[in-house]
């Protein structure tokens, strides 16, 4: 097993502010292991909502979790959104005997329901696959080609790690994807998602989307905007600045997870991989979040002008703006268009991150910093 101790920490501390806690995240990202961890020996109460028979307990929700105290646990919180009013009452009451942790696959619907329902009440922590800090350094490969995902990542072998995320894709089509709303045969989003998987690392264009799939550009905006919601899909925003420039205006997309990513574009392995056309936006993808999970960044923006002069990461961290581009090279280079993103923006360093093993400065104020050295990057700030 793999220790996730940010996670947890996160999770115990939020669970002790607040009366209901939301630990949400993709299907299969482990959020069951963490509740378990963090209960520990403690007596706790867990309900499986997914479960035939813990539906049954719960057939009377008031009686069967109002007499409870110390930690309930509700996994797969979406199957029954109808608890939320109730549990509003239950964490208003004097004291707070109890705290529910809830557990539910992301998605714009449950994360609504919720904050409308439970506002000033819940605090949201959020769970993704494995990062570096997890896996370690050493396992940077293996992490990039196969995903983040606990059963992705630890399979046996390739074919097993290829064989889990085919299983996930289906599922996630078949099950997952009608529960956020979206109503579309299973093959059609598949044909959706793969499509999505070629605009990796580039600019949303609704129109090329709809024209392909038959559909309105606002129909297929919408299936985005749900697939984001629900931690599968990466909208970077652009930023602005009054520069006297036409900037891009449009968000880019990124898969979260690359091994899904991989899937979706046939690559089984690592020398396909570095064979493929789509290499480089992988590796931008890859590196991108791992950035921000190492600087926990809420609102990370890109920044491009139709001259050409782009910065794939630009976000503010301890009141300082901060940039990265990520390069899929052994020796990086200062390009024209880093130098005119660190004058336009200000930025107070720019780092190239690129896959090897030497931090070096290239110019004043824009340093090549190994993939494996973000950790020092952050302590340095």
């Amino acid at each position: 097993m793999i220790l996730r101790p940010i996670h947890q920490e996160a999770l115990v501390t939020a669970l002790r502010r607040s009366p209901i806690t939301a630990l949400l995240g993709p299907r299969q990202c482990g959020k069951t292991t963490l509740a378990r961890l963090v209960a520990g020996d403690k007596p706790a109460e867990f309900f499986d909502l997914d479960s035939p028979a813990d539906q049954r307990r719960l057939q009377n929700p008031e009686l069967a979790l109002g007499g409870l105290q110390g930690l309930v646990i509700l996994d797969e919180v979406q199957a029954m959104p109808e608890l939320f009013p109730l549990l509003r009452v239950l964490a208003d009451r004097p004291g707070h005997p109890a705290r529910f942790l809830l557990l539910g696959s992301a998605s714009p619907q449950i994360v609504r329901g919720a904050s409308e329902t439970l506002a000033g009440r819940v605090e949201f922590v959020e769970l993704s696959g494995f990062d570096l800090s997890e896996t370690g350094i050493e396992a940077w490969e293996r992490l990039w080609l196969r995903g983040g995902f606990p059963r992705a990542f630890l399979a046996g072998s390739e074919d097993d790690s290829v064989a889990w995320r085919e299983g996930f894709i289906r599922t996630y089509l078949e099950r997952d994807i009608p529960q956020l709303g979206i109503r579309i045969a299973a093959p059609a989003m598949r044909r959706f998602w793969t499509m999505l998987a070629h605009y990796h690392g580039q600019t949303w264009n609704a129109s090329e989307l709809s024209r392909s799939l038959g559909l309105s550009d606002k129909t297929v905006r919408g299936y985005l905007d749900l697939l984001t919601g629900a931690f599968m899909v990466r909208q970077v925003q652009p930023w602005f600045e009054n520069l006297g420039k036409r900037q891009v205006k449009a968000p880019k997309l990124y898969f979260r997870d690359t091994g899904l990513l991989h899937h979706l574009l046939g690559i089984p392995d690592h020398r396909t991989l570095l064979g493929h056309p789509k290499v480089g936006a992988s590796w931008e993808g890859f590196a991108l979040e791992q950035v921000l999970r190492a600087f926990r960044v809420d609102q990370p923006y890109f920044w491009a002008t139709h001259g050409g002069a782009e910065l794939d990461l630009l976000f503010q961290h301890k009141g300082r703006r901060l940039g990265f581009e990520m390069k899929l090279t052994d020796a990086p280079r200062v390009s024209a268009s880093m130098r005119h993103a660190k004058e336009d923006l200000g930025l107070a360093h720019l780092w190239v991150v690129y896959p090897g093993k030497q931090v070096f400065p290239l110019e004043q104020g824009i340093t090549a910093l190994p993939l494996n050295r973000l950790a020092e990057a952050v302590a340095g700030l």
